[in-house]
């Protein structure tokens, strides 16, 4: 049994007031000092990245959100029964009638505990004392599976073990939202009376990235160029989905120009692949020494010019 999963507020450390830019911006923060690529081989930050991706993914989705703040399911998005309802029903004196999910983080938990199920019985079938025995479905299997943000725009496959020793490999298809469930036909409890079994429902969620965004089939990405590269122009290495790609900035780009790589976004089966779109972001050196101090006045004082002329920006 896995231990309760914490206040997704708490985790991205914001009030349960915060708007949706707040808590984006609290996670990208976050993210960018936690994340197991910026630090290799910590254990540590791991765990607590894998618990504030879980966390903004959980506040993200207006619906669950919705939900929590009513106190309608808790931080698992499992259903929250009414306290009225489970008291009168666990008193009825029936063994084992009402049983929680409870809360899990781990593929064979979640296989283990299993919940829901579908209503409605097939055919009959007769005992040896001519007694007919109903057949009815198994219950559906339902859990949150996350998955990287790489492994969700690329595919990629999940091997799990179900309680019954049985190996099973989810196939993430290329392509995936966050939020969408598949399906996995026959993978979920046993009928019964020979019925037919249960499905299992993936539900998926997609863990941020902090570099990427996604934006239907395109990728979007903030790349920080130099001074210099901006004036003169350049070739540098680009980050895509598919690896790293050279890319030319001309010489004279301004900061927030947005340049396009061609089918560098996502290429889903049935749809078009979508491109890579690139947004210059000037950064200044850490220390402007007096080389740069001096060469920007003096060109200044030879060549004055208005950076907001026809700017609308202030009324």
């Amino acid at each position: 049994m896995t231990s309760k999963i914490d206040d997704p507020y708490k985790v991205i450390g914001v009030k349960p007031d915060a708007t949706d830019a707040e808590i984006k911006k609290a996670y990208r923060a976050l993210a960018k000092e936690l994340h197991p690529d910026i630090n290799p081989g910590n254990a540590k930050n791991d765990e607590r990245f894998k618990k504030v991706s879980a966390a903004y993914n959980f506040l993200r989705d207006p619906e669950k959100r919705r939900r929590f703040d009513a106190g309608e399911i808790d931080a698992t998005g499992a259903e929250v029964p009414p306290r009225e309802f489970y008291r009168d029903y666990a008193g009825s004196g029936q063994a084992n009638r009402y049983q929680t999910t409870g809360d899990f983080d781990d593929l064979s938990d979640i296989f283990a505990r299993a919940f829901g199920g579908r209503a409605g019985m097939g055919g009959g079938r007769y005992d040896s004392a001519g007694g007919m025995r109903m057949q009815m479905p198994g219950g559906d299997v339902q859990y949150n599976l996350e998955i990287s943000f790489l492994g969700a725009v690329n595919g990629t496959k999940y091997p799990v073990k179900t309680p019954d020793g049985h190996s099973l490999e989810i196939s993430i298809p290329a392509g995936i939202e966050h939020g969408q469930t598949l399906r996995l036909a026959g993978r979920g409890q046993p009928g019964f009376n020979g019925g037919p079994p249960g499905d299992a429902l993936v539900h998926v969620g997609v863990a941020p990235h902090p570099h990427f965004e996604r934006d239907g089939a395109d990728i979007l990405l903030d790349l920080p160029i130099s001074i210099d590269e901006a004036v003169l122009g350049g070739t540098v290495s680009v980050p895509t989905i598919a690896g790293r790609v050279k890319l030319r900035i001309p010489a004279g780009s301004s900061g927030g120009r947005v340049m396009r790589l061609k089918g560098k976004g996502v290429s889903a089966k049935g749809r078009k692949a979508g491109n890579q779109l690139v947004t210059l972001r000037i950064v200044l050196p850490d220390h402007i020494d007096a080389d740069l101090k001096s060469a920007i006045e003096n060109w200044h004082k030879a060549h004055p010019y208005d950076a907001r002329k026809g700017w609308k920006g202030e009324r």
